[in-house]
């Protein structure tokens, strides 16, 4: 059937929407495809469907070929689930809580690995009926602090999400090895751009993990990757440790007084004018110990203040912050922290709490001290001395202090090594657009997912999860897919295959189109017809611009002689063709 603007729910804009910050957002609700309806949440006008649906298409058929099933559940789920496997509290302020009339709770599922593991275990008794994946997509829920970019960070998405069941750790390395595969020729299909990085499960636990992100540079993710293969998601790197160095021959520890030295340039320039090097060196801001206090909370709301020691050429990432404590809130600690903790003296921090005296803040102020994993034994460091407008050069670790543990939360930059040792890494921006995890037994154990094995024990399934965002991928296709006039979709999601506008004031002009869209239609062409009566021809080019299907047929003043415009609009060229041949340009 052929689509007809004449009587078609589409609505353009001429002007930007206020709080659009990317250009997905913007010419997705100018072009009619979406309309906001509160902070991160948004309608689906017919054409984002349109888009969605085919989007969603090429996903279905892939999880077909993985061998997966489709089914759907809720986005209203009771709390019980997720406090059995404790996410009810871990998701934080993310998770949408609400009660019934009852006083009953619920949420609105950020994820569903829970219903799912629970309907398995009702249908599911033996090693007989696994292998087995299952997927939905599904609208999602979490509260973000501050949505923005539009379908790229709300409040509610679709994302498509698959689970795998396996009797035994090889099943589950097949079953996520298929997903992984399925994923590439999803993207493949879609003509994105991806690089696989190793990942940090988060809330969702389990062993290996995964992203495939998007290279861009409006990416909210930083991943490195080196030449010889390595690639990992930023808060998943691991800096190598390096080896323990003797301690024989270093000069002892020496506090000296240092004021007026807030920042660490300041104070690796006032220590090389008071103190130098025995060996003639320079000190840089590598060779100072900056001590970064943090707010961990914990799930239970309890509240621990840690101090941690990194190189003072680098700052704390507080994304690696949080890996480093997992399940927990991380945050600078704050001026009633300070105040709470006499011990910490601001700008002077180190694991020296007594002048020269050397004793750890564990002993000292029930404050855990931990490290950066690069200050190792027989390091040197210039430090604050816990006094007032007072430093500590040649503070040794191994010999002067003691940590409590390690903390790998310092920033990471261009040049670092790699973990597996094959070379430099880079950094790069990037945008997630699917994560595939091996959960193992974490929900299976917490909801008693358990089946006879072929000795007729019952035994713990272990799981995988894999997500894909569909709404993100939606955006990201447009952010990728435009130009300075409007949208030019992909033809593999467009939501027609060519837009037939007819222009002028003729009726005949109008017949000539319409004969040709019926034509088109006929031949199995999915047409959209701009037939709208008493509109400018100029309003018309500029939604045909703007809606981005990416083949155009104008039929106007020419149509007389026989002739019609057709524009590519990817390749960017408008050529006038007869108007006998433009079916043949569609396969018709």
């Amino acid at each position: 059937m052929i689509t007809r603007l004449s009587n078609y729910f589409l609505k353009t804009l001429r002007e930007d929407p206020a709080d659009a910050e990317v250009a997905s957002h913007r010419l997705l609700v100018r072009a009619g495809y979406i309309r906001r309806q509160a902070p991160g949440v948004f309608g689906w006008m017919p054409l984002g469907l349109r888009v969605k649906s085919k989007l969603e298409q090429i996903i279905r058929e892939e999880m077909a070929a993985a061998g997966a099933h489709e089914v759907h559940f809720p986005a209203l789920l009771p709390r019980e689930p997720y406090e059995a496997t404790g996410r009810w509290e871990e998701y934080g302020d993310a998770l949408f809580r609400l009660q019934d009339r009852h006083g009953a709770d619920y949420l609105l599922a950020p994820t569903h690995e829970e219903v799912f593991t629970l309907m398995v275990k009702d249908i599911v008794s033996s090693y007989k009926d696994l292998p087995l994946s299952l997927y939905q997509i599904q609208d999602k829920y979490r509260d973000e602090a501050r949505p923005r970019a539009g379908l790229l960070r709300g409040r509610e998405f679709t994302m498509k999400d698959a689970y795998s069941f396996d009797v035994s750790d090889e099943g589950l390395d097949a079953s996520y090895q298929r997903q992984r595969d399925a994923y590439e020729r999803i993207f493949q299909r879609l003509g994105l751009e991806y690089v696989i990085v190793s990942a940090d499960a988060g809330a969702m636990g389990g062993s290996r993990s995964e992203e495939f992100l998007l290279p861009t540079e409006i990416g909210e993710d930083t991943f490195v990757r080196s030449a010889g293969g390595y690639a990992a998601n930023v808060e998943a790197y691991a800096t190598p440790v390096p080896d323990p160095m003797p301690f024989d021959g270093l000069p002892s520890a020496v506090v000296y007084d240092s004021p007026e030295t807030p920042t660490i340039e300041t104070l690796v320039e006032h220590t090389n004018a008071v103190l130098p090097r025995e060996d003639g060196r320079s000190r840089e801001a590598s060779d100072t110990l900056k001590n970064i206090v943090l707010a961990v909370t914990s799930v239970d709301g309890a509240r621990e203040i840690v101090v941690v020691g990194i190189p003072g050429d680098r700052d704390a990432d507080m994304k690696r912050a949080e890996v480093a404590f997992p399940g927990c809130e991380v945050e600078p600690a704050t001026a009633a922290d300070f105040e709470k903790h006499p011990a910490l003296v601001r700008g002077y921090i180190g694991p020296v709490l007594q002048g020269e005296a050397v004793l750890g803040l564990e002993g000292s102020s029930g404050i855990r001290y931990l490290l950066d994993p690069r200050v190792v034994p027989g390091t040197s460091w210039v430090t604050g001395a816990a006094e007032d407008e007072k430093h500590v050069a040649y503070l040794v670790a191994g010999r002067d202090f003691e940590a409590d543990g390690v903390a790998d939360i310092a920033t990471v930059r261009d040049g670092d090594p790699a973990p597996d040792g094959s070379g430099p890494i880079e950094t790069a921006r990037g945008m997630e657009i699917g994560h595939v995890f091996q959960l193992g037994r974490k929900y299976a154990e917490a909801l008693g997912l358990k089946v006879l094995d072929e000795n007729g024990k019952l035994v713990t399934v272990t799981m995988g999860s894999y997500g894909i965002g569909v709404t993100r991928i939606m955006a990201i296709l447009a952010e990728l897919h435009h130009d300075d006039r409007g949208l030019i979709w992909p033809a593999a999601i467009a939501p027609f295959d060519v837009h037939v506008v007819a222009t002028g004031k003729d009726a005949s002009i109008f017949e000539i189109a319409g004969s040709l869209a019926s034509e088109l239609n006929a031949a199995g062409i999915d047409v959209l017809f701009d037939d709208r009566p008493k509109v400018s021809p100029g309003v018309k080019f500029g939604d045909a611009e703007l809606l981005g299907v990416p083949r155009v047929v104008v039929v106007g003043r020419d149509a007389a002689e026989g002739f019609a415009e057709v524009w590519d609009r990817a390749a960017g060229t408008r050529e006038k063709v007869s108007l006998t041949e433009v079916p043949a340009l569609f396969g018709a």
